[in-house]
């Protein structure tokens, strides 16, 4: 199955995209965290199928979150990034190829690649 965790101090925004997601891709798992460093253990489990972090965030931000993920064994390839902040911003401090995706999460056209990554981990949990 196509565990999902969800790390973002905004505790609405998670409940909104936990929601969404259990309603439109019911094969996949989500777990949240609205405090970074209780999200620490979960990212050692290595059953991911993918990380959503928020970057901005007190005690650890997501930059931190990010290395410890992929120091932990997380692919980046399996990591996205959220942020308020513009598309230009997220670009200079995440390259692409840094990880699979940076989106602002307050976009409605970001909706779309997070559809299409949610279509594609449900679409493996199929088979």
């Amino acid at each position: 199955m196509g565990k999902i965790l969800i790390i973002d101090d905004d505790e609405l925004f998670t409940k909104v995209l936990s929601g969404y997601i259990h309603q439109y891709y019911p094969l996949l798992q989500v777990e949240t965290c609205t405090n970074p460093l209780l999200a620490l253990p979960a990212m050692k489990r290595g059953d991911l199928a993918l990380l959503l972090v928020d970057l901005e965030m007190p005690y650890l931000d997501g930059n931190k979150i990010f290395r410890f993920a992929t120091e932990a064994g997380i692919d980046k390839n399996r990591i996205v990034i959220l942020s308020g902040r513009d598309a230009e911003y997220l670009h200079e401090h995440f390259p692409m190829g840094t990880c699979l995706a940076v989106l602002n999460k307050y976009e409605a056209k970001q909706k779309a690649v997070l559809d299409m990554i949610f279509n594609s981990l449900q679409r493996k949990a199929v088979s």
